[in-house]
C-alpha cells in the first residue's frame, strides 16, 4: 500500500516527522520553553527527531505520507528515500540518529563502542556522534577526554575511590560550539546545556559515572557499566576539541566530515538554493537559529528553530529561505 501512495506522489518532498520525547533523569523545560516543542511530563531530556531505531521508528508529520513510519518509507522506496550510496553501505538500515538534548543537570559520566565492538555484542553500529550547542548558562561545560594521561589499572583504581572527576577534561562552551565526539572518547553534558546531537543509528551506552545520583523513578542508582566500558575507552589524550569551521552567509561551510557522517553550517539571509543532483544520498535539515523554511515543487515546508526535515535522495534541488541558521547533514 505504501508503494503505491509513492508512485502517487513521485517526486519526493521534505517530510517532517513527529518527535520522540524521552524521560531523562538529567532532564529540564528547554525542549518546550526555548525550542516550543509540545510534551507531557517532565525531565523530557532528549527530542529524538528522526530514529529507526528499533521501538523508536519515526513517523511521518505532513503530507500524503503522514502517519507513516521512517521504515516503512525506506522499505517501500529505498533507493529514493536514502539514495544508491547509502544503500550499498548500509542496505536498508537508515544509518543516522538525529536528537535535541536539554541537560538541566549533568549526564552521567559514559562511552560508546565503536562498530566492532556493538556488532559482536549488540548487532549494532557504534556510535560516533557530534554536538552543536544551541544555547548554554553561564560557565556551562562539557566533559570530553582525559586531562592527564592515565592507564586501564589507574583508571580502575580512580573509579574505586570515587575520584574519576580528577582526570577528566572540561570545556566551557557557548552558542555555536561544535564538538565531535568518536568512539571510545568518554564524555559528559555539562548541566546548562541545550544541543542538537547528531550520531550513528545506536542507543548503546556505557555509564562509567553517574555522581552517586538516585532515579527519583525508581529510588535507586542507575546501573553502570564499567566491565564492559574498559575496553571499548580511548585512553589518549586530545589537544584539541572544539571544531573550528566558517560561517559565510548564504554559504555552505564545512563543519566536519567523517566516515559515518558530514555536517555543514549554513547561515542564511533571504534565499539560498541548493543543488544535491549527483550527489545522491539523503540530507537532514536541522533548524538550530531564526525561523526557517524549505521550498520544493511550488510548496513551502516550515524548518523553525529546534525542528528538522528529511530531504530525500531523489530530490535534486530545493531552496532554503528566511532568517536564520540550519546544519545540513549526509552520509
Amino acid at each position: 500500500m505504501v508503494l503505491n501512495i509513492f508512485k502517487a506522489i513521485a517526486p519526493f518532498y521534505p517530510i517532517a516527522f513527529i518527535p520522540q520525547f524521552q524521560y531523562r533523569l538529567w532532564g529540564g523545560e528547554k525542549l518546550y520553553t526555548v525550542l516550543k516543542k509540545p510534551y507531557e511530563g517532565e525531565k523530557k531530556g532528549e527530542s529524538w527527531e528522526i530514529s529507526a531505531v528499533p521501538g523508536f521508528d519515526s513517523e511521518v508529520a505532513n503530507g500524503i505520507l503522514k502517519g507513516k513510519s521512517l521504515t516503512e518509507l525506506i522499505d517501500a522506496s529505498p533507493k529514493e528515500i536514502m539514495g544508491r550510496s547509502v544503500l550499498e553501505k548500509f542496505g536498508k538500515t537508515f544509518p543516522l540518529l538525529f536528537k535535541f538534548i536539554d541537560a538541566k543537570i549533568p549526564l552521567s559520566v559514559q562511552v560508546h563502542p565503536n562498530d566492532a565492538i556493538a556488532r559482536e555484542r549488540y548487532n549494532s553500529f557504534g556510535k560516533n556522534e557530534m554536538w552543536y550547542v544551541l544555547d548554554a548558562e553561564p560557565n556551562a561545560e562539557l566533559i570530553i577526554g582525559f586531562e592527564k594521561e592515565i592507564d586501564q589499572n589507574s583508571y580502575q583504581q580512580l573509579l574505586e575511590e570515587n575520584r574519576l572527576e580528577e582526570v577528566l577534561h572540561t570545556e566551557k562552551v557557548q552558542a555555536g560550539d561544535v564538538v565531535y565526539i568518536p568512539t571510545g572518547r568518554i564524555h559528559a553534558i555539562g548541566g546548562g546545556v541545550l544541543l542538537a546531537e547528531i550520531q550513528q543509528s545506536s542507543d548503546v551506552t556505557y555509564r562509567v559515572y553517574d555522581y552517586n545520583r538516585v532515579d527519583a523513578t525508581t529510588g535507586e542508582k542507575r546501573k553502570l557499566h564499567n566491565d564492559l566500558a574498559l575496553d571499548a575507552l580511548d585512553f589518549s589524550i586530545q589537544t584539541s576539541h572544539k571544531v573550528d569551521y566558517p560561517k559565510k552567509v548564504n554559504h555552505v561551510n564545512a563543519v566536519i566530515e567523517t566516515p559515518y557522517f558530514s555536517t555543514s553550517f549554513l547561515p542564511i539571509n533571504g534565499i539560498m538554493d541548493r543543488d544535491y543532483e549527483g550527489r545522491g544520498p539523503f540530507h537532514v535539515l536541522m533548524g538550530v537559529a531564526g525561523n526557517l523554511s524549505v521550498s520544493y515543487a511550488g510548496e513551502d515546508y516550515p524548518l523553525p528553530y529546534g525542528n528538522c526535515l528529511l530531504v530525500p535522495a531523489a530530490i535534486e534541488q530545493l531552496s532554503i529561505q528566511g532568517k536564520g541558521n540550519c546544519l545540513e547533514i549526509f552520509v
